[in-house]
């Protein structure tokens, strides 16, 4: 047994334990009443119950049969789901003890009263790094609020950047813009195992972007992060249209079309610039869903069926392609990037006309962009 042991350990890749604002991804949603609500009625009244009695597994186990029995699913979604409740700070590590807020979560009446209790008890504690056993000081959330102060706004891939900041060991309150386009670059970059931290740790990245949507006086628009203030003196009137949700119906249609026209091109669904057929693909808008209309937003010709990475760099606006397919780089993209996606291009047979005046459009939109930076 010892030498089966020993030969696995040489032949199994070894974990890659890289640092990074590590997030789970239970919840998405925190509506009152909902699985967020619940589960942590359920951690609220057990650490009550439980108050005199210290930190044990066994504790800890009791705990995920009482949520089982409300809620059941895997034990595995369960701890992610506790373990979501002490990076937030709802509930406190080693189940001792829970926020003062919690209770009063829990007794609101109305949905915006909810939010706003949610805001300040993440504002006021959310640490990533923090686990059900592991204690963490460090309040992430306030560091990325401190450079959104700095900088106005935040763009999606800056808040991607600012997730593999070590804050401990970081020598201010906020990141610095130099800085930030570095951790940038290093998000995007393909490393030796062949994947990005963005492909690697997507899951992680969209629920920290969704938790920042669902916070008080913060307003996602165009995948940039403001105060609300900020972006009603930018944008006026506009606002309401901008922040404007996606059907989710008519999304699942336009994302069935996309995969209908692979089929017939390619055999089966795949990413239409690799090739390759992953099991997760992304319906990608090439003008962005907020500024398209109505029939613009579910328009088949207005997307791409795209892998996690490419989406990744086609939505930030560090890719694009001409009309015949060829992929032009942003000015914002390391070189090293650049040399690893170069010989790819998309293939004639998707080029129809209005696809490529969508394209033109998304273009446009990288230059602009790549002016301001």
């Amino acid at each position: 047994m010892k030498i089966i042991k020993k030969l696995l350990k040489k032949i199994m890749p070894q974990q890659n334990y890289e640092e990074y604002w590590k997030l789970t991804n239970a919840f998405t949603k925190y509506n009152l009443n909902g699985k967020f609500f619940k589960t942590l009625k359920i951690c609220v009244d057990f650490i009550d119950e439980n108050s005199n009695e210290v930190y044990s597994n066994k504790k800890y186990k009791r705990l995920q049969d009482e949520i089982y029995k409300v809620l059941p699913k895997n034990y595995l979604s369960i701890r992610k789901s506790i373990n979501q409740m002490v990076k937030m700070g709802f509930i406190k590590p080693y189940l001792v003890d829970y926020d003062d807020l919690a209770k009063d979560y829990l007794n609101c009446r109305t949905e915006k009263k909810a939010k706003t209790i949610l805001s300040k008890v993440v504002y006021k504690n959310f640490s990533a790094n923090r686990a059900v056993n592991s204690e963490n000081q460090i309040n992430h959330l306030s560091f990325l609020i401190q450079t959104l102060i700095e900088f106005g706004n935040l763009s999606k891939e800056q808040v991607i950047g600012l997730m593999l900041v070590d804050v401990k060991n970081y020598n201010s309150d906020y990141i610095t813009e130099e800085d930030v386009k570095y951790f940038q670059n290093k998000a995007i970059k393909v490393d030796d195992s062949g994947t990005s931290f963005v492909e690697r740790k997507h899951n992680q990245i969209d629920h920290f972007w969704n938790l920042l949507g669902k916070l008080d006086d913060l307003v996602i628009i165009n995948s940039t992060l403001y105060f609300v203030e900020d972006a009603q003196r930018i944008f006026g009137e506009d606002l309401k249209a901008i922040t404007k949700r996606r059907d989710p119906y008519l999304h699942r249609l336009y994302k069935n079309q996309l995969q209908e026209e692979c089929e017939e091109i390619y055999g089966n669904p795949m990413c239409v610039l690799e090739h390759l057929s992953y099991p997760v693909l992304i319906a990608s808008h090439i003008k962005p869903f907020i500024y398209s209309d109505e029939n613009e937003a579910y328009d088949p010709n207005n997307g791409l069926l795209l892998s996690r990475t490419i989406d990744s760099l086609f939505d930030l606006k560090y890719i694009s392609f001409t009309d015949d397919g060829t992929m032009i780089f942003s000015n914002r993209i390391s070189n090293d990037v650049k040399e690893f996606w170069k010989n790819y291009k998309l293939e004639e047979n998707i080029l129809t006309e209005k696809r490529k005046e969508y394209l033109a459009y998304h273009r446009n939109l990288m230059t602009k962009i790549d002016a301001r930076a």
